[in-house]
């Protein structure tokens, strides 16, 4: 059973028979949205079961020819490294499709473009050939620039264009890389199974390594690429910035790990030193700035920046306990900036206001279920144990010390930073003197707003208690790497 190629299929059918539907239907689309989505979720949890564990290699593999002449081929596969960004992906769309319910502004097309999304980062995880793994990687910038350019806030066209501009930016290094992969290959193939037993020289790697990293070091995003994504996040509407930050921003952390690392050692042991250094910078750099924000949405925004720098650290140090360290960060930051940015969404709906000056006032007795959740999501964030990116950090840390001592310890300011900012914002926000301004504010009432958060935190706790449920998959294959 071409299980991946249903997994893809599933959206792009569903974007196929909205397309078809009236525009006034609007609940009509909206449910062959989430009927797909949801479809893809079972999908996923379905490889789950069926993967083996104790293999290394891909799973689920699919290789078809498709164009002789250049030696393209239709390759899919899934591993331990891949899986976990499959499956985080099925269940942020879930959730993102449940919190654009709402919506009512061009209905049809916003949710067009939502399935078509769905399916280009899909294929980004899966994608074994890099001519399709770029086809697809170029697919999810035309829905995302749309997504925040037509239904994002007042200045959606500049952060449109900016999105559009860093990141195609970034495409044009990585397709010279991919093209120069390919030229310079004892037989010419963009097969990434064939290209990691290339043994491209060690100048060429380097060269290669630059490029690759400059076209995933705008998504993931390093310091100084990252200024496309405060604009992003704040005017984009709220399940688009969960999509962004939950799915989107793993692309880069992936493709560092499975093309960077996996395709290129002898690029990654130059440039290790400098990659700690990068990393060190986002985190530290993003937490301090976030301490300054005045914007809730900005806030989180620049927490993301941080929280990818626990993503970059442990590539730099490549030891097994880091490198799981961060395929978990990157599924337990998904799951914990998609609540937020939910959370968000809920609270900017029913106040009108992301300023956490304007929110001051004690909103946990007005609105108990939104501020109680936002309370777990900041608790989350910051790394409180028993929560996923607690162990997430943890795992990270004790990985990189024993090879990067001082860029791991200068990292661990970005913990103490995120717990004061996080704090300071929950006591303002939620727990201070009660605001008679925000007397009318109402809770959560419906059932898609409740879905979305129970399933964001149940995994965020049971991925906190459980961390096998990912690194039990990704530890075989991140060990098959770094040999």
């Amino acid at each position: 059973m071409p299980w991946l190629s249903l997994l893809l299929t599933v959206p792009l059918a569903a974007a196929a028979i909205i397309l078809l539907l009236p525009k006034d239907q609007h609940r009509t689309v909206k449910v062959v949205a989430l009927l797909a989505s949801s479809t893809g979720l079972l999908l996923s949890l379905w490889l789950y079961l069926g993967y083996d564990r104790q293999t290394a290699g891909f799973q689920y593999v699919e290789k078809h020819n498709w164009i002789s002449s250049l030696n393209i081929n239709y390759h899919v596969g899934a591993d331990g490294i891949s899986l976990p960004m499959v499956i985080l992906t099925t269940f942020i769309f879930v959730c993102a499709v449940l919190a654009s319910w709402g919506q009512t502004k061009r209905v049809k097309e916003y949710f067009l473009l939502v399935s078509v999304l769905e399916a280009a980062v899909l294929g980004v995880f899966t994608s074994l050939d890099l001519f399709l793994f770029f086809l697809f990687w170029e697919l999810e910038l035309i829905p995302m620039y749309f997504l925040i350019g037509i239904w994002g806030s007042d200045r959606r066209e500049y952060a449109a264009m900016k999105f559009i501009i860093y990141t195609m930016s970034g495409s044009a290094f990585m397709v010279a890389g991919f093209l120069a992969m390919y030229f310079l290959a004892p037989t010419p193939t963009f097969d990434m199974v064939e290209l990691a037993k290339a043994g491209f020289a060690p100048g060429v790697q380097v060269m290669l390594f630059v490029l690759l990293f400059l076209g995933f070091g705008v998504k993931l995003p390093v310091f100084p690429f990252h200024t496309w994504l405060p604009d992003a996040h704040v005017e984009a509407p709220a399940p688009v910035s969960m999509i962004l930050a939950g799915v989107l921003l793993k692309m880069g952390g992936y493709g560092l790990i499975r093309i960077n690392a996996g395709l290129l050692p002898e690029g990654l042991k130059v440039f290790m030193p400098a990659l700690a250094v990068l990393a060190v910078v986002n985190v530290v750099y993003g937490a301090y700035v976030a301490m300054g924000q005045k914007d809730l949405k900005t806030m989180i925004a620049m927490s993301s920046v941080s929280h990818m720098g626990f993503v970059l650290l442990p590539i730099a140090a490549m030891t097994p306990l880091a490198l799981n360290g961060a395929v978990l960060e990157m599924f337990a930051h998904g799951t914990v900036s998609g609540l937020l940015f939910f959370l968000i969404g809920l609270l900017y709906d029913r106040a009108h206001t992301r300023q956490i000056s304007e929110l001051e006032g004690g909103l946990v007795a007005q609105i108990p279920k939104i501020g109680t959740a936002f309370v777990v999501a900041s608790l989350a964030s910051l790394g409180l144990p028993g929560m996923s990116q607690f162990i997430a950090e943890f795992l990270v840390f004790l990985g990189s010390f024993p090879v990067l001592k001082i860029p791991a310890t200068i990292a661990t300011l970005g913990i103490v930073f995120t717990a004061g900012y996080m704090l300071w914002m929950v006591r303002r926000v939620f727990y201070g003197p009660i605001n008679p301004r925000w007397s009318h504010l109402t809770d959560m009432a419906h059932t898609y707003e409740y879905i979305p958060l129970v399933i964001l935190v149940g995994l965020t706790v049971f991925v906190g208690v459980y961390p096998a449920f990912i690194t039990g998959w990704s530890n075989p294959s991140l060990m098959a790497l770094i040999q």
